[in-house]
């Protein structure tokens, strides 16, 4: 996949997305994640649980595109974290492999990360079609609040206490959550609105 070239200029001008990724990706949903975030001026870095390695390379759902990744999730400590303005969670099987503990007593790394995530208020919380399966494991973080899913995931939702609502597109402060993978244009409209909120002045 071609890298999109960020724009100097723009809303979101200095700000930093983060889009976690792992294989079986959608392709035209990362691909327009990272054009969309990069036309409004936004850096745009992928993160994954890299296993001690330098990069893994991915591989798509539908046609199988290869994306190489160098962000290591493990790294992003609350000061990294502070970096992002967004973190995003694709539709897809991401959610499910991040998911995944060698350990059962220890939480996947991906599950600590949106830990952190969720006690920094002003981070843009993201998820996408089937990307809330990745709080199956820490279902506190949106017990109580409105969210939208994957059809095939209300069920699980409502497990974690969650309130499904059945729109297209939910935005509860610092959480955005989208229906389904065709409702990624939403998600990424729903993200820029917010963080070009926080860009204006009091």
């Amino acid at each position: 996949m071609a890298e999109a070239s960020t724009s100097r200029s723009g809303r979101l001008a200095g700000k930093r997305v983060g889009i976690l990724l792992e294989s079986d990706f959608v392709e035209d949903e990362i691909s327009y994640y990272r054009r969309r975030f990069a036309e409004e001026g936004a850096e745009v870095v992928l993160l994954t649980r890299l296993w001690g390695m330098p990069s893994l390379t991915f591989t798509g759902h539908e046609t199988r595109a290869p994306i190489t990744v160098a962000g290591d999730l493990e790294a992003l400590d609350y000061g990294e974290l502070s970096r992002l303005s967004a973190l995003v969670v694709p539709a897809g099987m991401v959610s499910d492999r991040l998911r995944y503990t060698d350990d059962l007593g220890v939480p996947a790394p991906a599950v600590d990360l949106l830990r952190r995530a969720f006690r920094m208020p002003n981070l843009i919380k993201a998820f996408s079609c089937h990307g809330l399966l990745l709080l199956s494991a820490a279902p506190e973080l949106v017990r109580g609040r409105p969210v939208t899913c994957h059809n095939n995931l209300v069920g699980d939702v409502r497990n974690m206490g969650a309130h499904y609502t059945e729109r297209d597109l939910v935005i509860d402060g610092d959480l955005v959550t989208s229906r389904t993978v065709e409702d990624c244009h939403l998600l990424a409209r729903g993200v820029i609105d917010l963080l070009d909120v926080q860009a204006v002045p009091a």
